[in-house]
């Protein structure tokens, strides 16, 4: 395997950033293209116009950025989940940036445990550290340029990763086996050593040794009494406390108090009422009734003993 692991027949991005020299970016390019060959075409990308490149999805077997000598290129979370795009499912990246030892006030530059971090959740995988140095002076001069940074306790990373062996939104059915369970009539299993001891066979019936209780045994002289009719009879409405007859009454309730409504007829006050309206008092309850004879039983309606 050549450098950077590239070799030949393989479609190579290379990735830069203002910081990367002029010269030392062309010999990288001249480089690789001598790496993958002629007919193999090495594109070189700026990391701020990645996103905007017309390159299509799985398009490279590698990926190079920020290993320009000289370059302090930062990789945001856009930019490298744009390299996890473009990249063929296995395809490789390579890719160095400067770190910070211990998170600081500075935002813009990640830490050596962040990086790694970051590559993954982009949706690389195989992630792992290859090498980690001290700037040389050159790259520190780049940092505070670009970068505004003054500390000391910089260090160049250079990491790698791989993209998954499927494309980002592929699909693929799951053989999943599951124990089958028994269906809505299925019998439970049952131990046949426990299912024989409720077992009786016809031979077990002709055994002299078997003993059989006679059921009439089972009953005493109480289970072979008749019963009292009034204790099999059920409660009645009155009772249960009830003033009332139940809708289906069949206790004699309800034709009780029928017959007592009926016998309930008012007496006469002055003695006249069987004269007619003429002889009536304003508040007999005969009124407008005909003349009867004396002794003779009227039946009143409901209503009219009410307005009696």
């Amino acid at each position: 395997m050549g450098e950077y692991g590239v070799v030949p027949g393989q479609r190579v991005a290379i990735i830069w950033d203002s910081s990367s020299p002029v010269e030392a970016l062309k010999d990288l390019v001249d480089k690789i293209q001598a790496l993958v060959g002629a007919n193999n075409r090495v594109s070189v990308e700026n990391v701020n116009q990645l996103s905007q490149s017309a390159h299509r999805e799985s398009s490279f077997d590698v990926v190079l950025s920020g290993v320009v000598p000289g370059s302090t290129a930062q990789h945001s979370a856009e930019v490298l989940a744009e390299i996890a795009r473009i990249l063929k499912p296995g395809g490789r990246v390579l890719l160095k940036e400067p770190v910070v030892t211990e998170s600081g006030n500075n935002s813009r530059i990640k830490t050596a445990a962040k990086l790694p971090t970051a590559l993954t959740l982009s949706g690389l995988v195989e992630v792992k550290e290859l090498q980690k140095e001290a700037l040389t002076p050159e790259e520190a001069q780049s940092v505070q340029e670009h970068l505004g940074y003054q500390g000391s306790d910089l260090l160049i990373v250079q990491i790698e990763g791989r993209k998954p062996n499927f494309e980002v939104g592929s699909s693929s059915q799951l053989k999943l086996s599951f124990a089958k369970k028994p269906g809505p009539s299925g019998k439970p299993s049952v131990d046949p050593a426990t299912a024989k001891l409720w077992m009786l066979s016809a031979n077990d019936m002709n055994d002299e040794e078997m003993d059989l209780l006679d059921s009439d045994e089972l009953l005493d002289s109480e289970d072979l009494k008749k019963p009292d009719p009034s204790s099999l009879r059920a409660p009645s409405c009155k009772e249960m406390g009830k003033k009332k007859a139940c809708k289906n009454c069949t206790c004699g309730l309800a034709e009780e108090l029928e017959q007592e409504k009926k016998s309930l007829q008012p007496k006469s006050a002055c003695g006249n009422c069987y004269l007619g309206d003429a002889f009536r008092c304003a508040s007999c309850p005969y009124l407008g009734m005909p003349a009867f004879k004396p002794g003779e039983k009227i039946l009143l309606k409901e209503n009219q003993l009410h307005d009696a």
